[in-house]
């Protein structure tokens, strides 16, 4: 966490050192400084959900292309729970919470 909140002090400190840079100015530097993070944390936020939204459309067709079918060896659950697993390997474990209530496998 030190790690991380140095980082974002640094962050900040360059931010306000090239925008005072470029435009002279102690008021423009400053909204720069404050304005970019905040733009930034909105757009993290929807690219984790397109993140997500592409991951499942990869898996899905994965499944919808694998070379087993139900009756040979695997059943189609079984291939589903290891599509999912694939998609929520390195996802939060409260964003695979949203992604099962959104495929309705709660409880699964």
């Amino acid at each position: 966490m030190a790690k991380s909140a140095s980082f974002g002090v640094m962050h900040l400190g360059i931010a306000f050192a090239v925008s005072y840079a470029l435009s002279g100015s102690l008021a423009v530097a400053g909204a720069i400084t404050v304005v970019e993070p905040i733009c930034n944390t909105v757009a993290h936020y929807f690219f984790d959900g397109w993140w997500e939204r592409r991951k499942l459309r990869q898996a899905a067709a994965a499944l919808a292309s694998g070379s087993e079918r139900p009756g040979q060896g695997q059943s189609v659950g079984a291939r589903l729970g290891a599509g999912m697993a694939a998609i929520l390997e390195d996802a939060a474990p409260a964003a695979s919470m949203v992604q099962f209530h959104r495929l309705g496998l709660q409880g699964a």
